[in-house]
């Protein structure tokens, strides 16, 4: 069985009798095709970040599920045609890897980097007053000259 997650939004003028009974619906459906709901979150009325149907609030769910992979095809199939679900996303969950090495941390020793700081801070305020006097001695040397008509 693969495990995966959906989050669908729920039209918020629907009252909590009916809210209820679409998110039973479709736990049913996962329940009933032989998969098995292992969590479920409700996170609420959320403000939308675009309106959607001209709503612009939903209630947010969450529901972790394990199932075969030909029930998420189902699960989308009956969204699309209820009409009180506005956006819905079924996303399948990868196991973690373990052959997957972490990277190694450089880490530099504290007592040289204020030392280095600051001798780079020095350099560059020696070399500053000798960058700006060159291009204004350029300046004063080669006055512009008239553009040639063709």
């Amino acid at each position: 069985m693969n495990k995966y997650e959906l989050v669908y939004v729920i039209d918020v003028s629907l009252d909590d009798e009916a809210r209820k009974a679409v998110v039973d619906r479709f736990n049913g459906m996962i329940e009933q095709n032989g998969g098995k709901v292992t969590k479920v979150e409700e996170w609420g009325k959320r403000r939308l970040a675009y309106p959607i149907n001209y709503k612009t609030e939903g209630y947010y769910l969450l529901v972790n599920f394990e199932s075969e992979a030909t029930l998420p095809r189902e699960i989308e199939r009956n969204m699309q045609i209820a009409d009180a679900i506005l956006r819905y996303l079924i996303v399948k969950v990868e196991e973690k890897r373990s052959n997957v090495k972490p990277r190694p941390v450089r880490v530099a020793p504290a007592a040289e980097e204020p030392a280095a700081e600051e001798a780079v801070a020095e350099e560059a305020a020696a070399e500053e007053p000798a960058v700006e006097e060159a291009p204004a001695a350029v300046e004063a040397e080669a006055p512009e000259a008239p553009a040639e008509a063709e």
